[in-house]
């Protein structure tokens, strides 16, 4: 990684066997705004995990990548995707969506890209409070499946990973009524200068 001092500096590092893992706190002023804007947005159940588990869909909303540039949230996610480029590479965004999960949803585990990709899969949890006895922390795992990690929710809380990192993101627990909501930007990795 190259020191740029446009890039944000993270709350905290993690290396899950040699692939990073950075969470950034307090970087995103109007978490309500965003959380009013998802309550109304139209959600569809079709995202899966893996093949193997396509029966079990969860609710998702895509953004139009056109619509993403041009919003704030997107130019906090780009400075803290500076710290993982490199002098011989950079990323791109390529999609975005918005999942939400309540209490009762069956969520899986899964990776984001191949290991030999290292794309980034830059995730925010949009709410405007979480209590720790809510769940719906995203745990992620080593190569021998192992909890590596479990990142709960905070309001505007950026994690961003190698996508080939084994994760899942919990549903909220029976206490919760708050919709758990989780934006992901997932990013692949491009020769430095194109």
């Amino acid at each position: 990684m190259i020191d740029n001092p446009a890039a944000l500096a993270a709350s905290r590092e993690l290396l899950i066997d040699g692939r990073p893992l950075r969470v950034f706190d307090g970087h995103l002023p109007n978490v309500g705004d965003y959380v009013r804007g998802l309550s109304r947005a139209a959600y569809t159940r079709t995202e899966i995990a893996r093949p193997e588990t396509a029966e079990h869909k969860h609710w998702a909303t895509e953004v139009k990548l056109e619509a993403l540039l041009q919003q704030p949230i997107f130019d906090i996610t780009r400075r803290a995707v500076l710290g993982f480029t490199t002098a011989t590479f950079g990323y791109r965004p390529y999609r975005a969506y918005t999942n939400v999960a309540s209490f009762g949803d069956m969520l899986f585990t899964h990776t984001d890209c191949l290991p030999d990709q290292h794309d980034l899969t830059a995730l925010w949890y949009l709410c405007e409070n979480w209590d720790l006895e809510w769940g719906g922390e995203t745990m992620f795992f080593d190569a021998q499946d192992e909890v590596a990690a479990a990142i709960q929710p905070r309001p505007g809380r950026l994690v961003i990973f190698d996508g080939a990192i084994k994760h899942v993101g919990r549903p909220p627990n029976r206490i919760c009524y708050a919709p758990r909501y989780t934006f992901a930007i997932k990013f692949e990795r491009q020769a430095a200068g194109r």
